[in-house]
């Protein structure tokens, strides 16, 4: 957390933690020039970009670009030295041990599979249990299902409580001598419950299980230390964290990466082709082929330097004081249900209104220019758990504060009127 000293910013008659001014923030954030009026909360999906983000990768493309790791001649050389910067700006930015561990990938989604095709391929044999939970988005269960009907390993599914968090206790059940992965998230995409991934890599560990972590919530809102947590895989994408669409870090242990087969195959990731055979590159580059998103690691890297100049505890301290306003507003409306996320909700606010569909209400929340996204958010089997077919869902961004939160509840007033 921020510590006493640092300054709490005036917001319109709140005063708002974590030493930044969210209504000064906007300005940075073209989208609102354009959309004066709008009240976006959908950052869970995809967060807006700073001018900052929006500029580094147009200047790239004006002043530096060419392909990279291939051509000697100096502009080449100079965004072969950007790419490779901003893979360095990532592990700084998660504290790996090594430029060398991150891996560039179009997304989360990619990462997963990817671990899942080369590492489960390489490790799982017919009867190996992978273990998730049962607040994974699709992209962390259906990478498992694939590799189970075609390989033959058990894919174990861990419950969550009555509150809506994991289970601790049923996880550890779960476990035994045959789990071999624990694939689970850092903080659920569809209710925002903060899972205890320091616990759950502790107890897979003393399992003698792998452990990947969806960190695609987390990492715009928390100081993730992948040493720290102990991990052995963490991935994240760079449209959540204010950074462009189309790139996304898988982070890896090196051992583990080098111990990896490529998954795909192509340009830029071997040593050596022959029509016999072929020698491939050490990681990261063995998991690169082809051009990558140059500039979208170039922009990844910006939109890291955004996050950092406003400081990651004071952007936590932020979310959490701005999500717990609004549970405590959302919670007053009359026949609105919040839908549970354990012991500590961080940045989501998932519920449903009695009689009004998800996507009726959200239509209805744009016409007052409030931005939400309704559905089942990517997370189907957690919507069946807890016995709502699509939910609405709010999730905040460094942009958002009380007076969104407010514009949020009138609207849903407006529809209440408007269904009743």
């Amino acid at each position: 957390m921020t510590t006493a000293s640092a300054p709490a910013i005036e917001c319109g008659s709140e005063r708002l933690p974590g030493g930044f001014d969210p209504r000064r923030l906007r300005r940075q954030f073209p989208i609102f020039d354009n959309n004066p009026d709008l009240v976006f909360l959908d950052s869970g999906a995809s967060a807006q970009k700073p001018a900052l983000v929006i500029d580094r990768v147009a200047d790239y493309y004006r002043t530096d670009y060419a392909n990279v790791h291939r051509g000697v001649y100096r502009l080449s050389a100079r965004s072969t030295e950007l790419f490779e910067e901003a893979r360095a700006k990532v592990q700084r930015f998660l504290n790996a041990a090594d430029p060398r561990e991150i891996v560039f990938v179009r997304g989360a989604t990619e990462a997963i599979n990817l671990v899942a095709q080369s590492w489960g391929w390489a490790f799982l044999k017919p009867g190996d249990e992978v273990v998730i939970s049962e607040l994974e988005h699709h992209s962390n269960i259906v990478p498992w299902q694939l590799l189970r009907d075609r390989l033959g390993i058990r894919l174990v599914v861990t419950p969550i409580d009555a509150t809506g968090g994991l289970d601790l206790a049923a996880f550890a059940a779960k476990l035994s001598s045959r789990t071999r992965l624990v694939a689970i998230t850092h903080i659920a995409n569809a209710t925002g419950s903060l899972v205890p991934v320091e616990t759950v890599v502790e107890l897979s560990h003393r399992a003698g299980a792998r452990v990947l972590i969806d960190g695609c919530q987390a990492a715009p809102r928390l100081a993730v230390d992948v040493q720290a947590l102990g991990c052995d895989f963490y991935t994240f994408s760079g449209h959540k964290t204010y950074g462009p669409t189309g790139i996304g870090v898988l982070w890896g242990r090196y051992d583990v990466l080098a111990a990896m087969p490529p998954w795909q195959g192509g340009g830029d990731m071997i040593v050596n082709v022959t029509f016999e055979k072929t020698d491939f590159q050490d990681p990261p580059h063995r998991f690169e082929a082809g051009t990558p998103d140059i500039s979208g690691a170039i922009g990844l890297a910006a939109a890291l330097d955004f996050i950092e100049e406003l400081g990651r505890e004071n952007i936590l301290e932020h979310e959490e004081a701005l999500t717990g306003y609004g549970v405590d507003q959302l919670s007053r409306i009359p026949g609105l249900q919040l839908l549970g996320a354990g012991q500590r909700r961080l940045g989501i606010l998932s519920f449903d209104l009695e009689g009004v569909h998800p996507h009726d209400l959200a239509t209805v929340l744009d016409q007052h220019h409030v931005a939400v996204r309704a559905g089942h958010h990517c997370a189907q089997p957690l919507l069946d758990k807890l016995g709502v077919g699509a939910t609405t869902r709010a999730s905040l961004g460094v942009y958002n504060d009380e007076r969104d939160i407010d514009a949020l509840v009138d609207a849903i007033e407006a529809a209440r009127e408007m269904f009743r």
